[in-house]
């Protein structure tokens, strides 16, 4: 069963600054989350990967990450960066 998905308003803002074509692929890397989430085989694509327990991030391209929480009822997508700006994050302790 897939888990609902949940996208933080801060997330929507930092997504609608960007270009339109990065925009485009952010929203179908979404999109296809909560499908591929738990599944090997198809989350591969995604470089879905486990940061902490229970904190995960995905790929988009090779300059933005996407951070997301895994909770009971649902993912919650809580951050876009880079690389650089993922770790800071991380390390400040907003994330687990």
């Amino acid at each position: 069963m897939t888990k609902s998905l949940v996208i933080r308003s801060q997330v929507i803002a930092c997504l609608l600054d960007l270009p339109t074509a990065k925009r485009r692929d952010c929203w179908l890397a979404i999109s296809q989350l909560p499908e591929a989430f738990g599944r090997p085989h198809i989350h591969s694509g995604l470089g879905l990967r486990k940061l902490r327990p229970g904190v995960f991030e995905f790929r988009e391209g090779l300059d933005l990450r996407l951070l997301f929480v895994e909770e009971k009822d649902a993912l919650y997508v809580n951050f876009i960066g880079d690389h650089d700006e993922v770790r800071r994050a991380l390390k400040s302790g907003r994330f687990g």
